[in-house]
This record gives structure tokens, sequence and C-alpha cells, in this order.
């Protein structure tokens, strides 16, 4: 029954350890993808980008040159428009002519030479011909082409001169490294891998929380359970908290899922523009709070390292030498760290889950919100939060139950003679 027993806890831990390290592998392939996404599909190379707003613009000057093209249909209404365009530009240029030569005496000599020599209205008369050959103008296709560039061009050295040069440095290392093709085309097959990986990972995640959840009711609910037992399950317990503190414990991505608005009548739209993205474990928080070299960050810092990291390893490594020990029992230390620490046992998810929140939220109303505020009124926006709970949380959550179930179970144990029988 004794050996069974150890075959059945052993087992478990080394299938545990097994699950563990191809959950970590599958975890850190799919977020290495999904990061390669993030940044493809950032707000700087579409929505708040000038190469893209060239080619939005581009598309509008295409489109309106072509629709200078004459035809049976508009021929006569562009003749019109045309006629009535030049009509009111001359008759305003009589105005102003007049008006500005009004009230000294050179300008009432070529006011009045104006009028003898019926210079305006020599142009009113000659306002068909004129409108016919504008016509021609637009009807030869190389002109209109001429036209598009011309406009093109004029937009491009505006662009150029205005507004700063975009990176694209790891934007085109990414689309280098996969080899797929476009931006779109990238982000797309991108987006399906890290879905397969997504979907790979669950059945691991779920096989290692059953196990966890079957050790913390053995521990708890057998009356007999032999000291080595407890030892195997303390031992099972590093694999969630390894997990827990390596892998990312929240995601948060918010995006504009789509942006559509007319521009010269044209239909412009933008999709999934990620505005803010951070997705950081327990150990790269702690190293993101070290870099920035400040007290007040190098205090969270220390606090998030000790609470989340040094304190549970401290306390499973205590345990198990208070079990594998004689005359452990009467050592202070282990009796602090396994019996007098209580207390705090969730003090570590407290300043994980502050934390993460801070630099979340701050950082998305910060960094990020405050560039909408230019956009265009008529616009219709749709956002999206895709802010999710990762697998990083759920191990160390994991971990933190079975943790207390150890405490208890051990706790259980205290008043017994030192044996490796229960």
């Amino acid at each position: 029954m004794k050996n069974t027993r150890f075959l059945v806890f052993f087992g478990l831990l080394l299938f545990s350890l097994a699950v563990s390290i191809k959950l970590f592998h599958v975890e850190a392939t799919r977020r290495a993808i999904q990061e390669d996404v993030i940044e493809l599909s950032k707000v700087k190379y579409g929505l708040f980008n000038i190469d893209e707003w060239k080619k939005v613009v581009a598309r509008v000057v295409t489109a309106k040159v072509e629709e200078l093209e004459l035809t049976d249909a508009n021929r006569s209404t562009m003749r019109k428009r045309i006629n009535d365009l030049l009509t009111t530009v001359i008759t305003d240029l009589e105005s102003n002519f007049k008006r500005e030569n009004e009230g000294s005496f050179k300008g009432f000599f070529k006011n009045a030479g104006a009028s003898f020599l019926d210079i305006f209205g020599n142009m009113k008369r000659n306002i068909p011909e004129f409108t016919s050959q504008i016509m021609r103008f637009i009807d030869d296709p190389k002109n209109r082409e001429d036209l598009r560039e011309y406009i093109l061009e004029k937009i491009d050295n505006y662009a150029d001169n205005t507004f700063a040069e975009t990176d694209y440095t790891l934007h085109n290392e990414i689309l280098a490294r996969h080899g797929i093709g476009s931006r779109e085309e990238t982000v797309a097959v991108l987006r399906t891998r890290a879905s397969l990986l997504q979907a790979e990972k669950q059945p691991y995640s779920y096989a290692l929380y059953a196990v966890l959840l079957l050790l913390m009711v053995v521990i708890l609910a057998f009356k007999n359970i032999f000291r080595w037992e407890l030892m195997v399950v303390i031992a099972t317990a590093f694999l969630p908290l390894v997990l827990g503190i390596l892998l990312p414990m929240i995601e948060i991505d918010a995006r504009i899922a789509e942006m559509r608005f007319q521009l010269l009548g044209e239909q412009v739209r933008f999709s999934d523009q990620v505005i803010f993205y951070k997705s950081k474990s327990i150990l790269e928080v702690v190293e993101l709070m070290a870099e920035q070299g400040k007290p007040d960050l190098l205090a969270v810092g220390f606090l998030v390292l000790a609470f989340s990291v040094l304190f549970p390893f401290s306390k499973l490594i205590s345990s198990l030498v208070y079990l594998s020990r004689k005359g452990s029992k009467n050592n202070k230390f282990l009796n602090f760290m396994i019996f007098k620490t209580g207390k705090w046992s969730m003090a570590d998810v407290m300043v994980v889950a502050i934390f993460m929140s801070y630099i979340g939220f701050s950082g998305i109303v910060s960094e990020q919100l405050g560039q909408l505020e230019g956009l265009a009124k008529n616009a219709d926006i749709l956002t999206t939060n895709q802010s999710s709970l990762q697998t990083g949380f759920f191990m160390f959550a994991a971990f933190v139950l079975l943790s207390l179930a150890i405490s208890q179970r051990i706790g259980d144990l205290k008043g017994a003679p030192y044996s490796s029988e229960p």
C-alpha cells in the first residue's frame, strides 16, 4: 500500500513537471507571437502614421481626378459648372479691379480705359471658348494623370516637411523574421498561430489545475498522510509558483476596433489600432522597477520581489526542511516561517494586483488616450478593451491556495512525534 501511494504521488509530481515545462514552452511561444502582432498593430503604424495617410490621400485624390473624366452623361453638366465658375471669377475680378482703382486720379484712368476697351466684357463673351479649352484639357488622360501626380507631390512635400518620420526598424525586423509578406498578411497569419497556441495551451493548464486541486483535497481530507507525501506535495507546489512569477499575470489591451469617416466623399477606414498594450510577469515588473532607478519605484519593486518571490520560496523550503529533519520543531525560524506568517499569505497577491492595476490604468490615461482628443467629431469610432487575466495569475492563485492547505496540514502534524509514518 505504501509503495502504491508513493508511486501515485511521485507519478503526479513527474506528470506535473512535464505538463509545466510544456505549458511554459507553449505560452512563451504564444506570447512572442502575440507581441509581434501587437507591435505591427500599433496605432503608430496606422491611424497616427503619415505614410498611411499618404496612401489614403492618394486613393482619394485618384478617385476625385478620375471623376473628372467626361462622359456623355456628365459632359453638359460639367460644361455648365465650368461656365458658371468662369462667369463668377470674371465678375469678381471686375468688381475688385474697379474697387481698387476708386478714389485716385490714376485709378480713374485705369477704370475708364478698361470700360472703353471693354476688357471684362470681352472676357465674358469668350467664356464659352475658355470652357471648351478647359474641357479639352480635362478630357486628355495625360493631363489628368499629370494633375494627380502634381497634387500628390505637393502633399508628399508638405507631409515630409511637417511630420516626424516613423521608425520602422522593429516593424521591418518582424516582417523579415517571419517572411510572410506585407504587414496585413503577417498580422493575419500570426493571429491564427497565436489562437492555435492558445487552444493548445488550455489542456495543459487544466491538467495542472486538476492535479493541484487533487493534491489539495488529499492533504486536507485524508486523516492519515505520510510526511514524505507532504514533501512531494510541497515539491509540486514549486511548479505553479515558478509559472506564476515567470508568466504574465494580466494583459491590458486597449485598441480602436474600427474607425470610419468621410474624406472628400470617400470612405476611410482604420481597424484594430492598438493604442496601449502591457503584459508583464512578476519578475519583469521587478526588473522594470529596478531599471527606473527612482527610490519610490525601487521600494515598490522590492515589495513585489519580497512578497511574491522571496517569501513564497522561503516558506516552501522551510516546510521541506521542517518535515525532513529531526529536531526542526524547535527551530524558531522554521516555526515562524510556517506557522506565524499566515496573515501574510495573501499580501503577495495584493501587492501584485495593486501594482499591475497601477501600471495598466496609469499608462492608458497618461500615454495613450490623450492622443484621441484631436480626432474629428464626425468620425465613427468603436473602441474595445481586450484586457484579460493570464495564466500567470491563475497559477499564482493556485499556488497560494495549495500553500495554505500545506500550512494547515503541517500544523496538524506539529504535535505529533517525528516519524516517516502518518
